[in-house]
Order: C-alpha cells, then sequence, then structure tokens
C-alpha cells in the first residue's frame, strides 16, 4: 500500500528528532520556562518580523483551536467560521463543549469572502432581537482552506477590514501554513499574516513535526491570564521544551519551508498527471491537498492500493476522493499512483 491519506502519516523530519536526541539529556526548566522555547520564540518572531508577538506552543490542531477560541470569546459570544470550516465539521463539536456556538457563514471554495461577512454582520446587527441571540465575537479561517485553496492578499486584506470595523479578533488556523505560503500561487508572505492576522498558528503536526502548533497572538493582545486558561485545559506541559524544541529547527535554515515546498511541488505534480489521464478536478487546490472526481468502481479497485480519502459521494455513480503529500512523501509514490489510475 501507498498513502496519500493525510500529512501526519509518518514521526518527524530526520533534523527533527536528531535534534531531541542531542539535547535529550540537557537539564531544563518547564512549562516553557526553557532555553529553547526563548530560542524558538526569537526566531519565530523573527520570521514574523513581529517583535511584539507573545508566543505559545501547544500540542494539537484542535487542542489550539479550542483554547484560543475559548480564551478570546466572552460567554455570550460564538465564533464565525465558513460552512465547510475545520471547527464546524471536524472537530467533534470541541468548540461547542467551551460554551461557545460556531456560526458558520456560506463559503467559497473553503473561503469566507469580505462581503459575505460584511452581510452577516451587517443583518445581525440590524436584527432587532439580537439581544437573544448568540454575538459574533470572532472570525476563524484557515489558511489554506480546508480545500487547499489560498486567501489573496487582497481578499484577506478585505476581509481583516470587515473584522476590524466590527472589532473583531481574525484568527488563522495555520495547521498547514507552510503548504500554503510556499504554494507558486500564494501572494502573501508569512510577515504579511502577521500583520492581517489578531492571532494565528504556525502548524507542525502536518509539516516536519511529532506534534505541536505555535500560537501567535500578533498585536500584544494575548489574553490575560492565558497560561491558567491553558494549564484548566490539560494543556500546559511539564516539559514544555518538547513542542519548542521541534519549532526552534523547524525555523532553522528554513527548514519548515523547504519541506513544504517539496510537498506542494510532488502535489502538482500529482494534480497534472491525473489531469492527463483524463481525471476532472472537485476543486483547484494549489497546495498538498488535491481532489479529484472518481468512477465508484475504480475507486473501490484503487483502494487495494492507496490509501486516500474518500470526501464525499458526488453523484450515484462517482466519489469525490482527496490525495494529500507531505514533507515525506517520495517522488516514486507519485509515479506509482499515477501508474495505478
Amino acid at each position: 500500500m501507498i498513502s496519500f491519506l493525510n500529512d501526519y502519516s509518518e514521526g518527524a523530519h530526520p533534523r527533527v528528532l536528531q535534534r531531541l536526541i542531542d539535547t535529550n539529556m540537557q537539564q531544563e526548566t518547564g512549562y516553557g520556562t526553557d532555553t529553547f522555547t526563548t530560542a524558538a520564540t526569537a526566531k519565530i518572531k523573527e520570521a514574523l518580523d513581529c517583535p511584539q508577538a507573545k508566543i505559545c506552543f501547544l500540542t494539537g490542531g484542535t487542542q489550539t483551536n479550542q483554547i484560543v477560541i475559548g480564551s478570546l470569546l466572552k460567554s455570550y459570544q460564538g465564533v464565525i467560521a465558513a460552512d465547510s470550516g475545520h471547527i464546524s465539521l471536524h472537530e467533534s463539536g470541541a468548540i461547542e463543549l467551551t460554551g461557545h456556538k460556531v456560526l458558520t457563514v456560506p463559503g467559497q471554495d473553503g473561503k469566507i469572502a469580505a462581503p459575505t461577512l460584511a452581510n452577516y454582520l451587517k443583518d445581525f446587527y440590524d436584527d432587532d432581537s439580537r439581544q437573544q441571540m448568540v454575538f459574533p465575537g470572532m472570525v476563524y479561517i484557515s489558511y489554506p482552506s480546508e480545500y487547499g485553496t489560498l486567501y489573496s492578499k487582497q481578499e484577506l486584506t478585505a476581509l481583516a477590514a470587515v473584522c476590524r470595523e466590527y472589532h473583531l479578533p481574525l484568527y488563522i488556523d495555520g495547521a498547514r501554513l507552510g503548504y500554503g505560503l510556499v504554494s507558486p500561487e500564494a501572494d502573501l508572505t508569512i510577515q504579511e499574516l502577521a500583520q492581517l492576522a489578531d492571532v494565528l498558528y504556525i502548524g507542525g503536526t502536518k509539516i516536519g513535526a511529532l506534534c505541536g502548533e505555535a500560537v501567535v497572538f500578533t498585536k500584544n493582545n494575548q489574553p490575560d491570564y492565558f497560561y491558567s486558561f491553558v494549564k484548566q485545559h490539560g494543556a500546559l506541559l511539564a516539559k514544555g521544551r518538547l513542542n519548542s524544541l521541534q519549532f526552534l529547527e523547524l525555523f532553522t535554515d528554513n527548514l519548515y519551508f523547504e519541506i513544504s515546498r517539496h510537498a506542494v511541488q510532488l502535489a502538482l505534480q500529482l494534480k497534472q498527471g491525473f489531469l492527463d489521464k483524463g481525471y476532472r478536478l472537485y476543486i483547484d487546490s494549489p497546495t498538498n491537498q488535491q481532489f479529484f472526481i472518481m468512477d465508484n468502481q475504480k475507486v473501490q479497485d484503487l483502494s487495494q492500493q492507496v490509501l486516500f480519502t474518500r470526501w464525499g459521494k458526488y453523484d450515484e455513480t462517482q466519489t469525490i476522493l482527496r490525495f494529500v503529500t507531505s514533507w515525506a512523501t517520495h517522488a516514486e509514490a507519485v509515479e506509482q499512483l499515477l501508474t495505478l489510475i
């Protein structure tokens, strides 16, 4: 079997593992007060050109979303997300468990358009019964989106402007941030993302780390007693070095972006190979997730040799499939898949 199931099937990049081994016996203080966390924080601030940033290293994406969203919202507020957003569909109600509703708006190719957000907010505040409703308290987006699509600089600037108008924090889920930023179609830099977002997280779990996400509050806006909130959610590691050390290595010598570029290059080769063989795209993604429409019988046959995700039914005879490349994908696996189809 060859796998295009996800981008976290393997353990960690060898350089990350080696850094963990090399520092294994070094004694450090706990709970993020160690020298590795200090060094990783400095590297990320430098990469984002954001010296005022407050950075916290957490372990996984759902945990991160729940903690960030829960810490920013008041009890009567919810978070706005696209109907295809990860917190809307694939986090088992983790946000709702905090007592906050996910307020969905229609997405376009996985993205929230600025006019859609503006209309939603205008309609809310024009409603005379809004005092009995859940108030919008922040906006959640993913970069790349759950469909691998990217916000352009113009789109994200317009979305951020609506958020500013209504005094709503803009939160960017960057689980696959590297794969988005290195795409040939990306016109945003990580520095520009930091300027537009109020808070974002840099994903490590899907880009070379064993685990770990780096939460960045970009505007000196980290909530008061944030680490107490993290602790209450069981997310403050005694060995805080585990997550931060991995980011220290990933942000050394541009490793994070080099391994992201490898994944995207192979994904685009995979896409072109499918197109050359006559398959149809379900959505045109320029990143490491690729979506195709395939005949049900072919899906059944291919599943005997390849791991992938059935993304949903296209019609009675065809299925939407997702194929994902990662930092660890081999070119030979892409060639083998293209032969099999």
